[in-house]
């Protein structure tokens, strides 16, 4: 299930890219669904634990990779950690939700993240309740962002 806190969260990381920087794992680059969303939201190839092939950029070092994958593969691999997850694009929302179907997963946002049309089953913790569309969660949200 996803559980997402709006607003202040002092015990979130904040500056996520900073933070993968310093502790991501060459096996992150290896694990499957850390690829695809590199393909998804940067259109990069992994070509080894060091080096991912852009569209935009060429070949760059992971280092190298935006804030919304670097976040995306700290919530999949950190599921422990709460991370700021609006250093995410909307373009991460999808793969948000997918992590979360796979694994409990709680997030921090300061902006209303759009999750689409799509249904949801997401626990906002600053009042407890579960919303199961957009319109809610957009609601609960404004409230605390």
């Amino acid at each position: 299930m996803l559980s997402i806190y709006f607003g202040d969260m002092p015990q979130a990381i904040y500056n996520t890219p900073t933070y993968f920087n310093n502790v991501y794992l060459d096996a992150w680059l290896e694990d499957p669904l850390d690829q695809k969303m590199i393909r998804s939201v940067d259109k990069g190839e992994v070509c080894g634990p060091n080096a991912v092939n852009t569209k935009a950029l060429g070949l760059i070092p992971p280092t190298k990779l935006s804030g919304g994958v670097k976040t995306l593969m700290l919530i999949h691999n950190l599921p422990d950690k709460v991370f700021n997850a609006s250093n995410c694009g909307d373009n991460c929302a999808r793969w948000i939700l997918k992590i979360a179907k796979m694994q409990d997963v709680t997030i921090n946002l300061r902006h209303i993240m759009d999750f689409g049309d799509r249904k949801l089953n997401i626990k906002v913790l600053n009042n407890g309740q579960i919303v199961s569309n957009m319109g809610d969660l957009a609601e609960i949200a404004a409230r605390y962002v």
